[in-house]
């Protein structure tokens, strides 16, 4: 990834979302010629300097201090995960040359046998872990089967972990029928997801080679892409339309592996005696019984 170019353009598009008078800021006159803040508006309130902070958004994070970040994460208004993201960015910026080197060839995190045995003792709900690419490194026989429309997905590449935004944006036909008409937020979720991903690892090539097919491929990525939206997802509810047992709507927590950094565990659950809970036990029932379902070593997509 370009880091200035993601500094830049990140800070850009959060001015561009405030007005004056969101920030408290009088409005004179009518015609402004930027849909935001302009940058002497944003120093301002930071308090510091329109020249140096003409540079941050130009890309030069390098030096920033942690007040100043923290100060300008209060003047654009940035909420936690934006503020983890440019605090990210800056981390990046302030990297040594062989600290970079040693990012780029660090292998990418790997699903530990204790962590997959963990899964396959979670029976009754639907559960699988990725990492920050939205790779599935490993799931359990439900949650391999509530995603079955992903590993049947012709876009699923042979002998790789399934990943969740290839899914969305590469055959979305397939993907809007599973989303239904959330498919839009799932989406954007999906995407948020790696933009913030693209700021603790700028220099995963995996993730800039993902990033880049999925620029060329889907117009819909581009847009979102652009957009420059991170999130954290940790805890919500999500709707599914199994092509096998219907709608589900199902409760998630995102959980983060401690000692495999960069991995997350995402369990789904039903609430006791609803619909969804009578569907998950019929999931389990076409699970046990369908000769397409493959082992759970495979995992299933991301809650992304």
């Amino acid at each position: 990834m370009d880091l200035k170019a993601e500094t830049r353009e990140f800070l850009a598009t959060r001015r561009a979302r405030i007005t004056p008078q969101a920030a408290g800021l009088p409005a004179y006159g009518s015609k402004r010629r930027v849909p935001g803040l302009r940058r002497e508006e944003v120093a301002m309130l930071a308090g510091v300097s329109v020249d140096y902070y003409t540079r941050l958004e130009r890309g030069n994070l390098g030096g920033a201090s942690e007040e100043v970040l923290e100060a300008l994460s209060e003047a654009l208004q940035l909420d936690e995960a934006e503020r983890g993201h440019l605090f990210h960015l800056a981390r990046a910026a302030n990297a040594s040359g062989a600290a970079r080197s040693r990012a780029r060839r660090t292998p990418a995190p790997t699903l530990r046998p204790v962590v997959q045995r963990i899964l396959d003792s979670m029976e009754s709900v639907p559960a699988f872990v990725r990492n920050g690419r939205l790779d599935v490194l490993g799931a359990n026989v439900l949650g391999r089967a509530l995603y079955a429309p992903m590993y049947d997905s012709p876009e699923r590449i042979a002998n790789r972990p399934v990943n969740t935004a290839r899914f969305h944006f590469l055959d979305p036909m397939a993907a809007q029928r599973f989303w239904g008409d959330r498919w839009e937020k799932v989406a954007r979720d999906a995407v948020a997801i790696l933009r913030g991903e693209a700021g603790r690892n700028p220099y995963d090539k995996d993730l800039t080679d993902l990033v880049g097919e999925l620029s060329t491929r889907s117009e819909d990525f581009r847009r979102m892409w652009a957009a420059h939206d991170v999130r954290l997802h940790r805890t919500g509810t999500k709707v599914f339309h199994h092509p096998a047992v219907g709608r589900l709507e199902l409760d998630y927590e995102a959980l983060e592996l401690p000692v495999d950094t960069g991995l997350q565990l995402n369990v789904y659950t039903a609430a006791p005696g609803s619909p969804s809970d009578d569907g998950l036990k019929l999931l389990a029932s076409w699970a046990a019984t369908s000769a397409a379902v493959p082992s759970s070593a495979e995992g299933p997509g991301p809650e992304a």
